[in-house]
């Protein structure tokens, strides 16, 4: 079928909207008609070579829409579903079977490989431009497109009364910050949390603190506007960290250090100087992406006094446990992510990149055309 899709040619090439081919779904998959994408910095980064994704390529990888087809031996949805594409996974090995989807020994060929991972369509792309194949199923659905073809076992049903267009976000950016703090950190009543880089990662997972027992927030960025938003989505301390000594503000709120710092930057310089705001027996979580071959250096004796250092991808857990819950929290007023959203049309990406990358918005949604 034809369809229409956002083409990056080159490295740090611009997003071309072009008409490719798209084949019918195969063993295991579903044909999705995307309503919907998030705009993610990982889609920027991934543009500009610090994701091994092949080119020419679509990305987008926080989608949702309707379910129109599914190939031979799908049970888990039919066409007519409303759904979000979840974290694709090979679902056969040991991560995958000990519940760490995300973790998924194949992860790297399931997000950039640019082409199917698993089944009898592996090495293959549904993806085609007169004749030539295009690389696709970045994270497993390529979704800056009207159609995706995924894996229907990351598929997530979506209720029919919220939204379809604001929910895919809840597969990433959002999630990622939620689950980080809920599904990775998993914080105790009274501990204390700082989340540095107050954008959609970092509002989530401010807003996932809040629906947690700890009773300190902290909140640091650079920019007064994004620590007024998070504010009101439950920190209880901010920091404006090119203005004050983020680690001496630390000291002064908790008396010591925090419990728990989450780093949504990627900035090599700050995640080294959030490593300093973490005491004994403290946790450092790494959730931002950071340039390729980025590398970070941390003092040996403090960390030796059990400071613990993970990384988070895509906020751990499973996707259709992690998201179904976001939207439940949403539907109670307890993760309002809605306030963080500006809808373009396809072809506006770039402005809305560009606005993501200002801060002039905090979570950009494309809604893709209906014919």
């Amino acid at each position: 079928m034809k369809i229409k899709a956002l083409v990056v040619e080159q490295k740090d090439g611009p997003f071309i909207l072009q008409e490719l081919d798209l084949e019918e779904p195969g063993r295991g998959e579903a044909l999705v008609r995307i309503v919907a994408c998030g705009v993610c910095h990982t889609d920027a980064i991934t543009r500009a070579g610090d994701m091994p994704m092949p080119f020419p390529s679509v990305l987008g990888h926080e989608g949702a829409g309707v379910v129109e087809q599914v190939g031979p031996g799908v049970t888990e949805v039919v066409p007519g579903d409303k759904v979000i594409i979840g974290w694709p996974s090979c679902g056969t090995c040991r991560n995958c079977l000990d519940g760490e989807p995300r973790y998924c020994l194949r992860t790297g060929q399931a997000l950039v490989s640019g082409r199917r991972f698993k089944g009898e369509q592996a090495g293959t792309t549904a993806y085609s431009r007169k004749g030539k194949p295009i690389n696709g199923h970045f994270f497993g659905q390529s979704s800056f497109a009207t159609h995706s073809i995924v894996s229907a076992d990351a598929l997530v049903k979506a209720p029919a009364e919220v939204p379809l267009e604001l929910l895919g976000p809840l597969a990433c950016g959002l999630g990622t910050g939620a689950g980080a703090v809920l599904n990775e950190a998993r914080p105790r009543l009274g501990d204390s949390v700082l989340i540095v880089g107050v954008g959609a990662v970092g509002l989530a997972a401010i807003m996932a603190a809040r629906n947690s027992g700890v009773t300190r927030i902290i909140a640091a960025d650079v920019h007064d506007s994004r620590l007024e938003l998070a504010k009101e989505f439950g920190a209880t301390h901010v920091v404006n960290s090119a203005k004050k000594d983020l680690i001496a503000e630390v000291r002064a709120i908790t008396g010591s250090t925090v419990d728990f710092a989450f780093d949504c930057t990627g900035v090599i310089q700050v995640i080294e100087q959030l490593a300093e705001t973490v005491g004994m027996l403290g946790h450092l979580v790494l959730v931002g992406g950071a340039p390729a071959n980025a590398r970070f250096s941390l003092d040996h004796l403090s960390t030796l006094w059990g400071k613990r250092v993970s990384g988070v991808l895509g906020g751990g857990g499973r996707s259709g446990q992690l998201i179904p819950a976001l939207v439940d929290l949403f539907e109670q007023g307890r993760f309002p992510f809605d306030r963080l959203v500006k809808f373009y049309d396809m072809d506006q990406i770039e402005e809305a990149l560009e606005d993501s990358r200002t801060g002039a918005v905090v979570k950009p949604i494309l809604r893709m055309p209906t014919a």
